[in-house]
């Protein structure tokens, strides 16, 4: 659909829109076998259901492990109940949106596309900021340091609601995203599939916080805020491709296709130049916060010689 838009606003040949228009009416016609009724067993939806979450859940729940470790590694848990109220908002959020999404009103694939393309573009820019953060305290010298001298200032009342706001938007953009996934199991007919399928995934997601909670208390400081930078540098690359793809659905940016390059939207990879820049953009500014993270270190050893 979205090479279809871009050769349209090219001024494409009628007779190549034309068969374009033919491909996209196969694709749909599958679509439409594939969501028929009847169409579903138990077990593929007890699959999809289980499936969807666990895909959905996992970026959100690696970003809200962190923060809750980071904090217990900080002894700063007075800043807890922020993050654990805004994923447990979100998750009331997405409740109240599954009720107006399926009692009263519909929401649009516009709208979809826009909540999930503006959550990500914020989550991406709080990331990239945190990844970089942690990257330069990864040495233990300097996170004693940091204690020392900006502790009492380093969680005030604005970082910390800024805490709420990520783990609410990261949380809802999923919640949002699984939401919409659901509502079309729903409609297959096999419920008690769907929801052991949730129950299932949701054990998991409980199973490998627990571990990751676990395991972030043993690691030194160091090797902590190492490993925890390295994963939000991977999480911003990911969702800046992911925020762009969703806001060039929605209609807000434009669509200049790459056929090289493959769909993998688990890693937030799409064949388009404005998805892969995005992406390239946020990896140059990681290397960039690295790099200058490493020759601040490196100047401090100096000088303290």
């Amino acid at each position: 659909m979205g090479e279809y838009r871009a050769a349209i606003k090219r001024g494409e040949q009628a007779d190549k829109l034309a068969d374009r228009v033919q491909v996209l009416d196969n694709l749909f016609d599958d679509a439409e076998a594939a969501l028929s009724s009847g169409a579903a067993s138990s077990v593929s939806t007890f699959l999809g259901a289980a499936t969807i979450l666990l895909r959905e859940g996992l970026e959100a729940l690696l970003i809200v492990v962190a923060m809750l470790a980071f904090l217990r590694k900080a002894e700063r848990t007075e800043a807890l109940p922020f993050v654990h109220a805004g994923w447990i908002g979100a998750l009331v959020v997405g409740f109240l949106t599954w009720v107006v999404a399926t009692w009263i009103i519909g929401i649009s694939g516009a709208s979809r596309e826009l909540t999930e393309g503006f959550g990500s573009v914020f989550a991406v820019v709080v990331l990239l900021s945190v990844g970089i953060w942690m990257h330069g305290k990864a040495q233990a010298d300097q996170w004693q340091r940091y204690i020392r001298e900006k502790m009492d200032k380093a969680l005030s009342g604005r970082s910390a609601w800024l805490l709420f706001g990520l783990a609410f938007v990261v949380v809802y953009r999923e919640v949002f995203e699984t939401i919409l996934f659901y509502a079309a199991l729903w409609t297959q007919g096999n419920g008690a599939a769907m929801l052991a399928g949730a129950g299932s995934a949701c054990v998991g997601l409980a199973v490998i916080a627990w571990g990751l909670l676990r395991y972030s208390r043993t690691l030194p400081i160091g090797k902590f805020f190492a490993y925890s930078s390295w994963l939000m540098a991977i999480l911003t690359v990911v969702l800046a491709g992911k925020g762009i793809s969703a806001l060039q659905e929605a209609g807000i940016i434009g669509i200049a296709p790459l056929q090289s390059v493959p769909r993998l939207s688990l890693i937030g990879l799409f064949p388009t130049i404005q998805t892969v820049a995005a992406q390239m953009v946020m990896i140059v500014a990681l290397i960039i916060g690295f790099r200058w993270n490493q020759q601040k270190a490196a100047k401090q050893v100096v000088s303290r010689s």
